[in-house]
């Protein structure tokens, strides 16, 4: 028997997607990462998105506007919410994913 190149869904059928989140786009989408000292965000930040100059805490170099870079914080904080958010830190992405 041949084979049917006709596609397995209907064009009509589609399954829900998630609500479009504009945030997202821009910022891009947020993951939890465990590391050997806790459970971290990682947030990537898009090269348009980057505007200031940054210290990344990997390295000791500059992380300059315009460069795509991730930003962490923990996500098993003792003081809450808050205080991560405020402690959080700009890295290369290069310098977190080497990170043990």
């Amino acid at each position: 028997m041949p084979r049917s190149n006709r596609p397995s869904r209907r064009r009509g059928s589609f399954e829900p997607h998630d609500e479009f989140d504009p945030t997202r786009v821009l910022f891009g989408t947020r993951r939890t990462v465990a590391k050997r000292d806790g459970i971290w965000n990682v947030q990537p930040l898009a090269p348009t998105s980057a505007q200031k100059t940054y210290l990344c805490p990997g390295c000791s170099l500059d992380i300059g506007p315009g460069t795509g870079h991730v930003v962490t914080w923990r996500a098993d904080g003792l003081f809450g919410e808050q205080d991560d958010l405020a402690a959080r830190r700009h890295w290369h992405s290069h310098c977190w994913n080497i990170r043990p």
